[in-house]
C-alpha cells in the first residue's frame, strides 16, 4: 500500500511562482515512477510531469520551461511552478505507478496510487 498527501496549493498572481510537494509513505516505493496531474470542472486529467527512481524526467508541452519536477532523497516529490499563466488554475493530483523499467506514463490510468489533490489558483 501506498499514502500520498499533497500540499503547497493557493492562489498566487499571473508571473508568480509556486512549489507542490507530495509526500509518499508505504512499500516498494523505489519501483514507483511518480507523476503530477492536473484537472479542472468539465476537463480530463491532464498529465503535467514525471519522474522515475533515476531521475529522469518528463514534462507536458504545456508547462516546459516553466515546472521543474524533482524528488529528494526522502519519500518527497516537488513541482517548482514559475511564471505561473491563468491556465494553469487547476486541481494538482500526486500520482504514483509501480513500474520495474522506471517507464513513463501519460495516462491517468496507468497510475496505481493518488493524493487527494491541492488546488492553484492563478490570478491577474
Amino acid at each position: 500500500q501506498v499514502l500520498l498527501q499533497e500540499s503547497g496549493g493557493r492562489s498566487v498572481q499571473v508571473g508568480g511562482s509556486l512549489r507542490l510537494s507530495c509526500a509518499a509513505s508505504g512499500s516498494a516505493l523505489s519501483d514507483l515512477v511518480m507523476g503530477w496531474f492536473r484537472q479542472t470542472p468539465g476537463k480530463e486529467r491532464e498529465f503535467v510531469a514525471g519522474i522515475n527512481w533515476r531521475d529522469l524526467t518528463t514534462y507536458a508541452d504545456s508547462v516546459k520551461g516553466r515546472f521543474t519536477i524533482s524528488r529528494d532523497n526522502a519519500n518527497f516529490v516537488y513541482l517548482q511552478m514559475n511564471n505561473l499563466k491563468p491556465e494553469d488554475t487547476a486541481l494538482y493530483y500526486c500520482g504514483a505507478r509501480r513500474s520495474l523499467a522506471g517507464s513513463f506514463s501519460l495516462k491517468d490510468y496507468d497510475y496505481d496510487y493518488w493524493g487527494q489533490g491541492t488546488r492553484v489558483t492563478v490570478s491577474s
